[in-house]
């Protein structure tokens, strides 16, 4: 502090000192691409078979492990994670899953992890869609 100070009183006095202030801001946005690459599905037909069983979910998933996606139901995107398990993110009342057939993107918080009820999916095309809570998925039985 005292070395500007000196700097300050040192400075010619024809010459007006400026002061400037900058902020940097850092912003990562993580993609997730769909699991099958192609033209965009048909809409998702409410009475067809669903293979998976929905089950309790988790709060949270790590973003880390979230390798692809991919739209089975009308109201949620299926997340395809590493170690082979499957997650639904049931997205909010009003939400169509058709509009994220290219993909989306998720802005990571600092604990690193994707949570129901805080974090929204964004979609190439501008909407964006809170998740409402996830589903685990299991293969569903023949026999039913």
């Amino acid at each position: 502090m005292l070395h500007s100070v000196l700097l300050l009183l040192a400075a010619p006095a024809a010459q007006p000192v400026q002061w400037a202030q900058m902020t940097i801001e850092r912003r990562v946005i993580i993609r997730v691409p769909m699991a099958r690459k192609g033209k965009a599905p048909p809409r998702a037909n409410p009475n067809a078979r669903d293979d998976w069983e929905e089950k309790k979910g988790p709060r949270c998933i790590a973003l880390r492990s979230i390798r692809g996606a991919s739209i089975v139901v009308r109201e949620g995107v299926d997340l395809l994670l590493a170690d082979d398990h499957r997650y639904r993110a049931r997205l909010e009342r009003g939400c169509d899953s058709a509009g994220f057939y290219s993909g989306f993107y998720v802005e990571p918080h600092d604990d690193g992890s994707l949570c129901s009820g805080r974090d929204e999916l964004q979609a190439r095309n501008g909407m964006s869609c809170e998740i409402n809570d996830f589903r685990r998925l299991v293969a569903a039985d023949d026999d039913d």
